[in-house]
């Protein structure tokens, strides 16, 4: 095994390690309780091979869809359900239950509530309607990235913008696309029918030489379930916006505000740590137009794994 293969997972684990060796127990939002650090950052060169968890079975093409799905400017579950993807159904399946009084018929987790849910999500995949009232998580990325609603009641496209300016000014300083809308914010706060603000608040693009950076700032990152697929998203994305912008992807950096693990994460975690990582994968892109992509479109080429880790989300 090549050691620069596995860099990008020693990166992972190794902030696995430091966020249960050094985190402060914490209460949080859900109330299941987290081992937190504030302020981590990690650095995944995909020159080195693509930064996909290999201490645990990934679902790559879940990655690509939800990807996707924020580049189509889509706020709705139902693309994601069509395309097998269920990683958003619980935020709009909660909404579901609490204005429809059922929470006390169907307890969270239960076997009836997993039966309940998996009618709502089949409701969802074929009914237009009812996926218009129940499947919309409100302005979350996809209208943040594509449809950013300016002050004088335009859209700007944050992502065209992106490609563009990288194009045109290629060492400018100001090539962000941000999923924190300050203006939006109280009202998705207050609002039941949404899923919580952006975690991803703002990325940034920098070009060197023959090669695109890109650096994500997240304010809150579940180490656990949410990390390796914000890893591997944004690895993805940075591959994608290097072929339409005609650059070689380079360093992907992650900057983490509250970096946690909930309790009920950490035999998981630390099973992995056990676990010794293997070579990274390749991924290879379509030479097409980048919103003009599909999930066929990613091939991931020589992907080994350690089994699943089944991890429940808290929401």
């Amino acid at each position: 095994m090549n050691e620069v293969d596995i860099l990008g997972m020693q990166q992972y684990l190794s902030l696995v390690q430091e966020v249960l060796e050094h985190g402060e127990k914490r209460q949080d939002r859900t109330g299941v309780g987290t081992v937190s650090i504030f302020g981590i950052q990690r650095k995944y060169d995909l020159r080195e091979g693509f930064p996909l968890v290999t201490t645990k079975k990934v679902n790559f093409r879940n990655v690509v869809v939800e990807l996707l799905w924020f580049l189509r400017g889509d706020t709705n579950i139902q693309y994601l359900v069509q395309n097998s993807v269920n990683i958003w159904n619980e935020w709009a399946f909660q909404v579901y239950l609490e204005d429809n009084k059922l929470e006390a018929k169907f307890p969270r987790y239960s076997e009836e509530w997993k039966v309940e849910m998996q009618k709502f999500m089949e409701q969802v995949k074929v009914d237009n309607e009812f996926a218009r009232v129940w499947g919309e998580l409100g302005p979350v990325y996809g209208k943040q990235w594509r449809r950013w609603e300016a002050k004088d009641g335009t859209e700007v496209d944050q992502i065209a913008q992106a490609i563009e300016t990288i194009k045109r000014d290629p060492f400018s300083r100001r090539i962000l696309v941000s999923g924190w809308n300050v203006g939006e914010l109280q009202g998705l706060i207050k609002a039941k029918h949404h899923a919580p603000p952006s975690c991803h608040t703002v990325f940034q693009f920098y070009v060197s030489g023959k090669r695109l950076d890109l650096q994500l700032y997240q304010r809150s990152a579940d180490i656990a379930l949410g990390v390796p697929y914000n890893v591997a998203s944004y690895a993805a994305l940075l591959t994608a916006m290097a072929q339409e912008t005609g650059y070689e992807p380079g360093i992907f950096t992650h900057t983490l505000g509250d970096a946690h693990i909930y309790l009920n994460h950490v035999d998981g975690m630390r099973e992995q740590l056990k676990r010794v990582p293997f070579t990274l994968p390749k991924l290879t892109l379509a030479r097409k137009p980048l919103f003009e992509l599909t999930p066929d479109d990613f091939e991931l080429e020589n992907y080994q794994c350690h089994p699943f880790i089944k991890f429940q989300i808290a929401v």
